[in-house]
C-alpha cells in the first residue's frame, strides 16, 4: 500500500526539485528583463512609442504573460508606463524632467561619492578599478553596449559602498527613468563627449584611490551635470538613434 505521507527521501527529493524550477523560472525571468531592457534601452522603440507586445514575444520566444510580467518591473523603474487595457509605452521625458532628474541624480552620486569614501574596501577599490579598465577596453572597440553596461555597473558599485540604504533605494528608484537617455546622451556629440566622459571616470577613479570624498563628490555631481547637457542636446538637436551605432 502506498503511505500517505512521503518518506523523507522522497520530500527532500521533492523540495529540491521544486527549488531547481523556481532557480530556472528566475533565471528566465531575469534574463527576459534584461533582454527587453537592453532594447528600450537602446532606442529601438522611441521616446513615447507604444510597445509592440507580439512583435518582442516573437524576439524573445516567450509568450504575453512573460513579457508582461517584465514590463511590471520596468514601469516600477520608470522606463516604461502602463496604459489601462492598452499595453505600455516607452516614458518620455521632457527638457524639465532632464534638467531635474540629473540635477537629483547627481546629488545622489555626489552625497554617495562622499560616503563611498568613508567606507570602501580595498577590495571594492580594486573591483571597481578592474570595471574601468573593462570599460576602456569597450571604449576603445567602440562597443557602446558593453561600455553603458559596465559604466552603469561602477556608478552602482559607488552607490552601494556608501553603505547607506536610503541612498540605495532613492537612486534605485531614478536610476531606472534616466536609463535610456543616459545610453542616448553618448550620442550627443559622439566621439567628444565618450572621450570627455571616460577622462572624467579616470577622475573617478583617481579620487576613489586616494579615498578623497569631497573631491570625488564634485567629480560625480559634474559628470552627471555634463551627461544632462549632452542628453539635451540629444533630445533637442534630433541626434542618430541609440540605435544606430557610434
Amino acid at each position: 500500500m502506498k503511505p500517505l505521507i512521503p518518506s523523507d527521501a522522497t520530500s527532500t527529493t521533492a523540495l529540491a526539485a521544486g527549488a531547481a524550477s523556481d532557480r530556472e523560472d528566475q533565471s528566465l525571468h531575469d534574463e527576459i528583463l534584461t533582454r527587453l531592457r537592453d532594447h528600450i534601452v537602446e532606442g529601438n522603440i522611441p521616446d513615447g512609442g507604444r510597445i509592440p507586445e507580439r512583435q518582442l514575444c516573437e524576439m524573445l520566444g516567450i509568450s504575453r504573460t512573460p513579457l508582461r510580467e517584465a514590463l511590471k518591473v520596468l514601469a516600477a523603474e520608470g522606463l516604461v508606463e502602463l496604459l489601462p487595457n492598452r499595453g505600455a509605452r516607452v516614458r518620455q521625458l521632457s527638457e524639465r524632467d532632464l534638467a531635474e532628474l540629473f540635477d537629483i541624480m547627481g546629488g545622489l552620486e555626489g552625497l554617495a561619492g562622499r560616503l563611498a569614501c568613508e567606507n570602501i574596501t580595498d577590495a571594492e577599490i580594486a573591483e571597481i578599478e578592474g570595471l574601468h579598465y573593462e570599460m576602456y577596453g569597450f571604449y576603445l572597440h567602440r562597443d557602446m553596449h558593453g561600455y553603458f553596461r559596465v559604466n552603469q555597473l561602477i556608478h552602482q558599485k559607488i552607490v552601494e559602498a556608501a553603505r547607506n540604504a536610503a541612498l540605495q533605494s532613492t537612486y534605485a528608484s531614478l536610476a531606472g527613468r534616466i536609463r535610456r537617455v543616459r545610453y542616448a546622451a553618448n550620442f550627443a556629440r559622439q566621439r567628444e563627449r565618450w572621450g570627455e566622459a571616460m577622462r572624467e571616470h579616470e577622475t573617478i577613479l583617481d579620487a576613489l584611490r586616494r579615498r578623497a570624498g569631497s573631491e570625488l563628490s564634485d567629480i560625480l555631481f559634474k559628470h552627471l551635470r555634463n551627461k544632462r547637457t549632452a542628453a539635451v542636446e540629444h533630445l533637442n538637436e534630433g541626434a542618430p538613434s541609440a540605435s544606430e551605432p557610434a
